[in-house]
């Protein structure tokens, strides 16, 4: 039987602002604007399900309109919701410049309310993924770290993402690096500019029990497994990138899928790359 990939975390409304050159500071600048479904976790969760793998978003939404056309609509793409509705549902705003880089402007209104996890919540599952936003604060922090450690007791395999140099810093790098220190997920996921951050307070080294990856963006992808050293990890070449919006959790599900069916870390790394590179293409053509 297909075991299930769960993630657990933000659904968000996500407002994407794409420019198509310079923003004119105190003046219009012409936009392509529109509206969609966001969230790491849930983002990850959908990644899953497109890839042909069972997913189960786990978390907190809005108990208003958003919400439900949120809910429902990660559920037609193939996802198993556990959500609590309660609450008003968050909005994040991305804003896609004209080289493609992104910033974030973060109101996760009640995902971070998320308390009194159900154990029902980890059967069938293989792999628990949660995002460190879900780490970061409100009582989803102390809810995910409940179920870490369930994980754990059950055998799933934990993978946390690191998410966001700006939330690692917030929190404060050493803290953070302590918190994933003690929670010792099986699988490290962080790009490079996270785990610059973390080196500041001692680097990424030994936080996961069997891989770390940290990704470079179009450069090799930095693969390490305890005891065996680093191994890179080519991204495949892709012209013409407008949007790189949800490549991290395209790469999260391909690399989680991999591993959940017995592939080597670099293997799963590979097959990250080819599930992210199917997310940009498909955000950029849009």
């Amino acid at each position: 039987m297909l075991r299930v990939i769960g993630t657990l975390g933000d659904l968000v409304e996500d407002i994407a602002v794409r420019v198509g050159s310079a923003v004119n500071v105190a003046s219009d600048t012409e936009a392509h604007i529109r509206r969609r479904r966001g969230g790491s976790a849930a983002n990850t969760a959908v990644a899953v399900a497109r890839a042909g793998g069972r997913a189960r978003f786990i978390g907190q939404v809005g108990a208003d309109a958003i919400g439900a056309a949120l809910v429902a609509e990660t559920e037609a793409a193939g996802v198993e919701v556990m959500a609590r509705r309660a609450g008003r549902t968050g909005t994040i705003v991305v804003l896609v410049d004209h080289l493609g880089e992104r910033s974030m402007l973060t109101d996760r209104g009640a995902c971070a309310d998320l308390d009194d996890p159900d154990p029902a919540w980890l059967d069938e599952l293989q792999v628990l993924h949660v995002p460190a936003y879900s780490l970061a604060g409100g009582r989803l922090a102390e809810t995910a770290v409940t179920l870490v450690n369930w994980a754990h007791e059950r055998g799933i395999i934990v993978s946390i993402d690191a998410s966001s140099a700006a939330v690692i810093e917030s929190y404060g790098a050493g803290r953070m690096r302590n918190l994933l220190w003690s929670l010792q997920p099986h699988v490290l996921l962080c790009n490079e500019l996270e785990a610059q951050v973390l080196s500041a307070a001692g680097g990424v080294d030994g936080i996961a029990t069997a891989a770390t990856v940290v990704k470079q963006g179009p450069d090799p992808a930095l693969v390490s497994v305890p005891g065996e050293g680093v191994v890179e990890v080519p991204v495949p070449a892709l012209n013409g990138v407008t949007d790189t919006t949800g490549a991290g959790d395209a790469f999260a599900a391909g690399f989680l899928l991999a591993v959940a069916s017995g592939a080597l870390a670099a293997e799963a790394a590979a097959a990250g790359h080819r599930t992210a590179r199917a997310a940009i293409t498909a955000v950029s053509s849009d």
